[in-house]
């Protein structure tokens, strides 16, 4: 080997081709919720000159105990800002709300599910059931027998949703209620009736109850579109709301945030850590602090209108597919405020194309798949498809 030439890293050699490849298949993701027309090259180029990139930052403590002293290195500020910046799009007050960014969405039903509970349980001294849907995401059955909470999973019609009438019949009288709303179920993208579910409760004299909504993807985009009001806690009347980062806004890896208010937050159980000098009402002692700035950078960078028509064109590419899957007489549905197609599954190599999610109902002729309609999702790359599609008919 010459002496001018340097040796390659396997290792290095390595990861390149698996950039490559993932690279490669941006472009035919669209079985799944995540936004690859994400901006964050801005961001990696300010970050890779910052010296911050080689420093270790950790957002331990409660962002809005400002006068705690909280780890030096952390990103808390920027928390705290990324916060206030999104609570006011879900009708928290000014001053009567709290919240966290969060690993994911997963993450956001954790606390959904774990700040109702202690909530209602210092309220009444009873644990409260849980009451979801079996369309839901599957985190909240998951995170219910993690916190050892009774389950009451509730039947979903050929929508997705909660049908009130399973609901009406699993309450159990007398024990407090902790109700998920699903805002778009993970295949189908139904929505959850709450307001008419809400009822149900009321007539159950469940006057104990707290309202945790998996916002998940919907719940970041409805915001900027007509239905924004199903969103607003003013309106639909929940007391915490998970969405997620990592699919409409553009985080390039699993991140979210939860809000609540801070009435839930001041009825936790209290933990006061003398290293921190703080209380810690989150699970989490350690947190992410470059999620927060890249949060915070997206919402410095991208304006409300920006979102706007984002979340407009992607709607719009949702209803075209949809009609030119009915012109093709191939079985699909959209659910009202969706962005997600559910149609007959295609064969075997186009759905491993685009990395189609499976999903089967009996009620609609056995297997099935869909596209989720982000961002990148093209009317262009839509053409494609059926033409791939149309190979098969």
């Amino acid at each position: 080997m010459s002496a001018n030439n340097t040796a390659i890293d396997p290792a290095e050699a390595r990861l390149d081709k698996f950039a490559g490849d993932i690279v490669s298949e941006r472009a035919n993701d669209m079985g799944y919720p995540m936004n690859q027309s994400s901006e964050l090259r801005g961001f990696y180029r300010w970050f890779s000159g910052s010296g911050l990139n080689l420093t270790m930052v950790n957002n331990c403590g409660d962002p809005f105990d400002i006068d705690g002293h909280h780890l030096k290195l952390n990103t808390i500020d920027f928390e705290r800002e990324v916060i206030e910046r999104l609570a006011p799009l879900y009708g928290f007050d000014e001053n009567n709300f709290w919240g966290i960014v969060t690993f994911s969405g997963t993450d956001g039903n954790n606390h959904g599910i774990y700040f109702g509970a202690k909530y209602l349980e210092k309220k009444t001294g009873m644990k409260p059931v849980v009451y979801v849907s079996e369309s839901a995401h599957y985190s909240s059955r998951r995170l219910a027998d993690l916190q050892n909470l009774e389950l009451a999973l509730i039947p979903s019609d050929v929508h997705g949703r909660m049908i009130p009438e399973e609901l009406d019949k699993a309450i159990i009288p007398g024990r407090p209620a902790l109700v998920v709303y699903a805002l778009g179920t993970t295949f189908k993208g139904g929505v959850d009736d709450m307001a008419g579910l809400n009822k149900i409760f009321a007539r159950h004299n469940i006057t104990d109850i707290y309202r945790h909504v998996d916002g998940a993807l919907f719940g970041a985009y409805l915001p900027y579109t007509e239905y924004r009001d199903i969103v607003n806690r003013k309106i639909t009347l929940f007391d915490s709301i998970a969405v997620s980062g990592h699919k409409f806004f553009g985080m390039d890896e699993p991140a979210g945030f939860f809000l609540t208010t801070k009435e839930v937050r001041d009825n936790q159980t209290r933990y006061d850590v003398p290293y921190l000098n703080c209380s810690m009402p989150m699970i989490n002692c350690s947190r992410s602090a470059m999620t927060p700035l890249k949060f915070w950078w997206i919402l410095q960078h991208t304006s409300k209108e920006d979102f706007t028509e984002q979340t407009a064109k992607f709607l719009e590419n949702a209803r075209w597919l949809k009609d030119e899957l009915d012109r093709m007489n191939w079985p699909a549905w959209l659910e009202p405020m969706s962005n997600t197609v559910y149609f007959k599954r295609p064969s075997e190599s186009v759905a491993k194309k685009y990395d189609l999610a499976p999903d089967f109902d009996k009620r609609l002729g056995g297997e099935l798949a869909h596209i989720v309609v982000m961002q990148h999702v093209t009317k262009e790359r839509l053409r494609v498809f059926l033409d791939d599609l149309r190979g098969e008919m």
